[in-house]
This record gives C-alpha cells, sequence and structure tokens, in this order.
C-alpha cells in the first residue's frame, strides 16, 4: 500500500524544508504555512521515497526526506508515471497531479554536491481540490476515473 512517509515545510523558498508529523492542506493553496502554497498549479510538491533512496544509492550520501524542498515524500508509489490529471486522495485531501518534474533554475545544494538532482525529473505537483489533514503513515491512493 502507498503511505506518506514525511510531510515538509518550509516558511523560505529556495531551503530545504523541514518534516513534520501533521499538515493542513487548504482548497487551492497548499500546506498551512509552506512558503509554495499559493493559488497557482504547484501548491503541493512530492517525491518518491524511492527516488531518494536511489539517489542515495547512486551518490553515496545520507539524504532524507525534505532535503529536495519536496512537501510529501511518499512510499509505494511511482509518482513520475501518473499522468497530469490524476486525482490522488492522501489522508483527508483530494489532490490532482498538475505537472510531471520541473525545469531547475537555480541548482540547489544536493545539484552541488552530486552534480544530478531526481526532483527536476522526478518530483510530481499538484493543486489541492479538498483540503484537510495529512499525517504520516496516511494512504496515497490513486483515484479511478
Amino acid at each position: 500500500m502507498a503511505k506518506v512517509v514525511s510531510i515538509n515545510v518550509s516558511d523560505k523558498k529556495g531551503v530545504v524544508k523541514t518534516p513534520v508529523k501533521e499538515g493542513t492542506f487548504i482548497k487551492d493553496h497548499g500546506i498551512e504555512g509552506d512558503a509554495h502554497g499559493g493559488k497557482w498549479h504547484r501548491q503541493v510538491s512530492l517525491l518518491a521515497q524511492e527516488s531518494i533512496d536511489y539517489a542515495m544509492k547512486k551518490d553515496g550520501l545520507e539524504l532524507t526526506p525534505g532535503m529536495f524542498a519536496e512537501n510529501l515524500t511518499t512510499e509505494g508509489v511511482v509518482l513520475h508515471e501518473l499522468p497530469v490529471g490524476t486525482k490522488v486522495r492522501i489522508g483527508e485531501t483530494l489532490q490532482e497531479v498538475t505537472q510531471i518534474g520541473k525545469k531547475c533554475h537555480s541548482k540547489c545544494e544536493i545539484y552541488f554536491k552530486t552534480g544530478d538532482c531526481v526532483m527536476p525529473r522526478e518530483g510530481i505537483f499538484t493543486a489541492v481540490l479538498k483540503g484537510g489533514a495529512i499525517k504520516v503513515g496516511d494512504p496515497v491512493e490513486i483515484m479511478k476515473e
């Protein structure tokens, strides 16, 4: 079963996010208290623990959730293979995939250490359709149309 392994927030853009036990997600905004929230298509960022594990093995670094500035770290689902428009139920929320990957304009700390970063290729972004709480351990359910 796919699940949330970490919820991560920061009050500033461009920094590593700090894990929290629970997050409040606001419709049409994102996670409460996170600098990336707002009325746009990249309200919540997600990255799979499997992608982080791959980067650790490849680069020999100790990497933890939030280091890629993702809001949600998941396990058990290949996020970057979900088509745009896919609806995902996570905790009390309903979210819609709006973007796969991103262009990395300013290289992050991990890129400078390793010469690579998985977030631009394997991270995804969602918009919050229905707000609510998400806790570590909550299931991640891909909705079938």
